[in-house]
């Protein structure tokens, strides 16, 4: 069964293969085709370390639109994976690479 969570995008941490935020000539075609539009945006597919923090496995643009242009707006994520082995606080968060 999947986990559903509320969460502010700017506090998801970023994939080791993403570390420097979402890639540009992805997010500015995404921000021009859905702006500030999260209507029918699929859920961000996240993984959850050993203490809570999440880290974004797909969506880091969808990530990055939403938490550039409205700061504070929650978005749906889906636990795909627990990992109680990991410990994701050394990377970064969506915020910290904003553009």
């Amino acid at each position: 069964m999947a986990v559903l969570l509320q969460v502010d995008p700017r506090t998801l941490r970023l994939p080791p293969i993403r570390l420097q935020g979402a890639d540009p000539a992805k997010l500015q075609p995404q921000i021009a085709r859905h702006g500030t539009t999260i209507t029918g945006m699929p859920p961000l597919w996240v993984e959850r370390d050993k203490n809570g923090e999440l880290m974004v496995m797909d969506g880091v643009t969808r990530a990055t639109r939403v938490a550039k242009l409205l700061p504070g707006q929650l978005v749906t994520v889906e636990v795909t994976a627990d990992q109680p082995g990991a410990d994701y606080s050394s990377l970064p968060r969506v915020e910290d690479r904003l553009p």
